[in-house]
């Protein structure tokens, strides 16, 4: 089976781990995230009752599920107070229960208190997708070798973060962008007037730089997009007939996709007939967040 994600995932390894992510995207999103809460004048409340003290704060989880985004929550309280001390017991991707504590921050109060709703959201969010990824992910093992694959269905700005979370959930990676992949969905093809006109114009500004995957709505669109050589064949909103239908016409030439709603019942149906892959919007765009509290004790 080919991984088409590859180049996917070397763009996101690239925005999250290089100093030029931390620097442009981490710090973007978390100058914003907290002009949201100092506005211009501070936190009136811990401004008031805080100077110099120290304190100790436990990052507790609260639900099961898996850890992402140590990175930011640190990245949080340091651009806050970079004096605060963290230490993490456990890394991303390691599988968390309830009531365990996942890591310490030590240093002023204030700087803590200051940084708390922030650094939790973030961590919340990015552990809640990985929980999410990770639960369609190890679905789709049991029952097969079908890949769980994310969309472009993500909060803007947080593309590489939802991406990431994903990567550390256990699931893979689809485009990063309109920019890595040509993907031919249902209102290019309506507005070329077929497959064929668009898959050729792809070809005649690109060649072979791009591999192309093409969304189909129907059978005759997969003989069509069969026709023209295509890499991959995504089966939109199709039935469980429709599906193995397609297999066989299909007969390992090209890759097949399938999405559209997919649920985790359904992931169970689906497997067993030999697809490679299933991408699921809603891993990224309605994960719930998982539940962390930051508790803290005055040294």
């Amino acid at each position: 089976m080919s991984n088409y994600t590859e180049p996917s995932l070397a763009i996101a390894n690239k925005f999250l781990y290089h100093t030029g992510y931390m620097d442009d995207n981490y710090k973007t999103l978390i100058t914003l995230a907290l002009q949201e809460d100092f506005d211009e004048i501070g936190d009136v409340t811990s401004e008031s009752i805080f100077t110099d003290e120290t304190a100790h704060a436990q990052l507790l989880s609260k639900s099961e599920g898996i850890l992402a985004g140590k990175s930011i929550f640190c990245e949080v309280f340091h651009t806050i107070d970079d004096h605060l001390d963290i230490e993490f017991l456990k890394q991303d991707g390691d599988r968390l229960g309830r009531t365990e504590c996942i890591a310490h921050v030590r240093g002023k109060a204030l700087s803590i208190l200051k940084g708390e709703r922030t650094a939790l959201n973030f961590i919340s969010f990015m552990s809640g997708v990985a929980t999410a990824a990770g639960t369609c992910a190890a679905e789709a093992r049991h029952y097969g070798n079908t890949i769980v694959l994310d969309t472009r269905k993500t909060l803007p700005g947080y593309r590489a973060l939802s991406k990431y979370a994903v990567k550390t959930g256990g699931a893979q990676n689809h485009r990063q962008g309109l920019y890595d992949m040509v993907m031919i969905k249902d209102n290019h093809v309506d507005a070329a007037g077929s497959i064929k006109n668009a898959v050729e114009k792809v070809r005649n500004k690109w060649g072979e730089r791009f591999k192309i995957e093409v969304e189909c709505r129907t059978l005759a669109d997969v003989r069509q997009a069969l026709e023209l050589g295509v890499d991959i064949i995504m089966l939109d909103n199709m039935n469980k007939e429709q599906i193995l239908e397609a297999i066989g016409l299909a007969k390992n030439r090209v890759l097949l996709e399938v999405s559209g709603g997919i649920t985790l019942e359904e992931i169970k149906e689906i497997v067993p007939l030999g697809i490679d892959y299933i991408s699921i919007g809603r891993i990224t765009h309605s994960a719930p967040a998982f539940d962390f509290s930051l508790k803290i004790v005055l040294e």
